[in-house]
């Protein structure tokens, strides 16, 4: 079933191929959300109000996000229709119904079984046929071994790895693409901002050395967080990496190629505020602003994108 209300904002092409589920099927979906991904936190977890919000976020925002602003961002680029993907990191598959229902053949991994598990049951109820592998992202190489993308998507996926997955799964899906396919990261924060928002919270964490940051978590005001690091083990600290630390360009230059030299097709930071007068006038007087005005006359020779709180980057091979 296709949704009948249209969001100016959004071109018509795209919102043609929105698909909506009725109630039995939402409820199936948030079924599989409480037994496979929210099984694992606390059992009081979603009655509180940041796990009801994240819940909810599961179930219906993330795909309205994903709907709104990277599809579009995306099909404009390249359209989506018929277009082969690797989705990396696709979580409880909000990004692959939005992707799938545009008619992009997806194929998707992700490392949590659980998460697979949801993402799955998601796309059967919107009645969308994906390919779905549990593997670590270090794995694509091999298990898609001779396969052609025109996408390769890392959609929130790169702030969750460890530095040597990281390193080793974009070096390896950056060799896989051939001249003229896009590489894409959606969502990940950057290392270079002063506040993490994504995961602790807190000012200057995503500059600390990693220890330091696990130990340093304990002042975070984010619950279900600040209290689970104490002891810096091996199982500790990768549930800790797992949970989210910045990427800069940094990792781009060792894996690809000097990051001046990356052929960047579009930011999505970067074309809201040029579409947006309005938003572009309030940006220049915020701090944002002058913080991201300082990283640019420290490194000018870095895309915008690389100078933005989060890396939003579709990257073209040459």
């Amino acid at each position: 079933m296709r949704t009948s209300i249209f969001n100016s904002a959004i071109p018509r092409h795209i919102q043609a191929n929105f698909r909506a589920i009725d109630k039995p099927k939402v409820d199936l979906v948030e079924e599989s959300l409480r037994d496979n991904y929210f099984a694992r936190f606390p059992a009081e977890y979603l009655s509180t109000d940041w796990g009801k919000k994240d819940l909810k976020d599961h179930l219906f925002r993330r795909l309205d996000t994903d709907r709104k602003t990277i599809i579009p961002w995306l099909d404009k680029t390249r359209p989506l229709r018929g277009a082969s993907i690797l989705e990396v990191g696709c979580g409880t598959g909000s990004s692959t119904v939005a992707l799938a229902e545009q008619g992009a053949e997806v194929t998707a991994i992700d490392i949590d079984e659980g998460s697979l598990v949801v993402a799955g049951e998601r796309c059967r109820a919107y009645g969308l046929d994906v390919s779905f592998t549990h593997a670590n992202a270090t794995e694509v190489n091999e298990l898609f071994a001779g396969r052609h993308f025109d996408f390769i998507i890392f959609y929130a996926a790169l702030e969750h790895m460890t530095i040597p997955e990281r390193m080793s799964a974009m070096r390896a899906t950056w060799k896989m693409l051939s001249a003229g396919d896009l590489w894409c990261v959606i969502e990940t924060p950057n290392r270079l901002w002063y506040h993490d928002t994504h995961t602790s919270f807190l000012p200057f964490h995503m500059w600390l050395p990693d220890e330091l940051a696990f130990e340093y978590s304990r002042f975070s005001p984010r619950d279900n967080y600040r209290e689970l690091y104490r002891k810096y083990d091996d199982e500790s600290k990768l549930h800790f990496l797992r949970r989210g630390r910045g990427v800069s360009f940094h990792e781009f230059e060792l894996t690809m190629k000097p990051a001046a030299e990356l052929k960047i097709r579009s930011s999505l930071n970067v074309t809201n505020l040029q579409r947006r007068l309005r938003r572009l006038m309030k940006w220049r007087f915020s701090n944002e602003h002058r913080y991201s005005s300082l990283l640019r006359k420290i490194a000018p020779e870095l895309h915008k994108g690389f100078l933005q709180s989060f890396l939003y980057l579709i990257i073209e091979k040459d």
